[in-house]
């Protein structure tokens, strides 16, 4: 009987450690970033479109945005799935950064599979509200509605 017991301790302690670490994998999917010129590459073999993200290593909102926002599974699921991230140090790539008029940061981006620009938006941008704006861009909904009543539709 005490080996029985022993035994099913064991198990109980397997079983909480396991659970815990599918958890906590789960729950911090990290985003695949590419660099400007990969996407950009990919983007022409996969046609989908690009999010664009503009940040600077000393960025208090870009660190923000870094661990709350990209650290959402479904946030990363998402622009995983539906687009091409691409992640630009806009104090190390300049050029590109200039390109897009990039003034503030963090900055996003929202590209089409042709390579035109969409919208871009400025600052910080909550998980959740990011989520909506993701499903607005992929869907091509903002061609026929604008936001208010796409998340009026939700």
């Amino acid at each position: 009987m005490k080996n029985i017991f022993k035994y099913a301790c064991f198990l109980t302690v397997i079983i909480f450690i396991l659970s815990s670490l599918s958890v906590s994998f789960a729950s911090s999917k990290r985003i695949n970033w590419y660099t400007y010129k990969q996407g950009l590459e990919l983007n022409k073999k996969e046609g989908k479109k690009i999010f664009l993200y503009f940040y600077a290593d000393q960025c208090t909102y870009c660190k923000k945005m870094d661990k709350e926002t990209f650290n959402d599974y479904s946030v990363a699921s998402y622009i995983n799935d539906n687009f091409i991230p691409i992640k630009v140090n806009s104090d190390r790539e300049v050029k590109i950064a200039l390109a897009f008029g990039v003034r503030g940061l963090p900055s996003t981006w929202f590209i089409a599979e042709n390579g035109e620009r969409i919208s871009n938006l400025p600052g910080y941008i909550p998980p959740k509200s990011l989520l909506n704006i993701l499903k607005y861009i992929n869907t091509d909904s903002f061609k026929e509605m604008a936001f208010r009543k796409f998340m009026g539709n939700m």
